[in-house]
């Protein structure tokens, strides 16, 4: 098997305008989808970004033909009540019909504690997510609706501009549980571990044959030595364990605990190479882990040349790559 091959549009990292012009560059170079973060923070304030994600989606619909863009991922559950989401991204795939897809996850504290709320319980999130979803089902049939639920109230509510397919819901998950529910009630997964057990978890729970997509970063630049030293100053979440990942409050935070990493840490996971066949490797494993949809993040300021090097040197050879098993 082959798999579509996505392009990350990072809002911690990349204005507003930024995001839209690369938007329209990877659809140009040939990618097949692209996902976009939704944050209100950057996790490190060298990163310096974080445009609200729904603004930029309604600029990317107009300069983009092709492409299918997806948020990777919109948390509705704290911040910003799943009515609201669910409107959004109404309004995002009547814009981009059949090319939207609403990606989902349970969050972080780093965006989701702005409005002063609790952070409750990664269980409790999950269940949220669970009903959240229930609810912007609803309402993207253009029905009126009432909902009274464990964790939230709709009143009365229709939305007015609905597209004809309604947009599908992704699942981001790193544990088992989420990987149950994106395999019992989502359209398809989001995972950033090759990780098998979250896989197996969300085909036994009904994922057998929907989308999966694994997203890898990478930092592309012709000195290895610099792109390590981009990874350790853009990106040193990637060492960060991933209990503390959602539980962190602030960037500062954040950069509290990278601080304290070694320098070489965060390159130990991400691919820091400007060879295509290293890029086409970790395409290939991602297939022969399972999944059909690769997005690749380029970490750092060298988006054109990153999309200009995938475009000569690596999507022409995609069709190529196959999976060992």
């Amino acid at each position: 098997m082959t798999a579509k091959i996505g392009y990350h549009l990072s809002s911690e990292e990349h204005p507003p305008v930024d995001l839209v012009r690369n938007a329209a560059a990877a659809e140009e170079a040939g990618f097949d989808f692209a996902f976009i973060s939704d944050h209100y923070h950057p996790w490190i304030r060298a990163q310096g970004h974080a445009p609200f994600v729904w603004s930029v989606l309604g600029a990317i619909a107009t300069s983009t033909d092709r492409m299918q863009v997806g948020t990777a991922v919109t948390a509705p559950i704290v911040r910003i009540h799943p009515a609201v989401v669910a409107q959004a991204a109404a309004t995002v795939a009547c814009m981009m019909p059949d090319r939207f897809f609403l990606g989902v996850g349970t969050g972080e504290f780093l965006n989701e504690h702005v409005t002063g709320a609790s952070w409750p319980h990664p269980r409790v999130r999950l269940k949220m997510l669970s009903e959240a979803m229930e609810v912007m089902r609803r309402l993207w049939s253009g029905d009126r609706v009432s909902h009274r639920g464990d964790h939230y109230e709709v009143d009365r509510t229709r939305i007015f501009d609905v597209p004809e397919t309604p947009p599908p819901i992704m699942v981001a998950a790193s544990g088992r549980r989420a990987a149950k529910l994106a395999g019992k009630k989502g359209d398809g997964l989001i995972s950033v571990t090759l990780d098998r057990k979250p896989l197996e978890a969300f085909e036994e729970a009904g994922g057998a044959g929907k989308p999966r997509y694994l997203k890898v970063g990478v930092v592309w630049d012709p000195d290895p030595g610099e792109a390590q030293k981009l990874a350790r100053r853009q990106w040193p979440m990637e060492a960060v364990p991933g209990s503390l990942m959602s539980e962190l409050r602030t960037p500062e935070d954040f950069e509290s605990v990278t601080e304290a990493l070694p320098d070489d840490a965060p390159s130990q996971s991400l691919l820091c190479s400007s060879d295509p066949e290293d890029h086409l490797k970790l395409i290939r494993e991602g297939i022969d882990a399972g999944y059909d949809n690769i997005c690749v993040h380029q970490i750092g300021p060298k988006q054109q040349e990153f999309l200009r090097f995938y475009a000569e040197q690596v999507l022409p050879k995609v069709n190529g790559v196959s999976s060992a098993g």
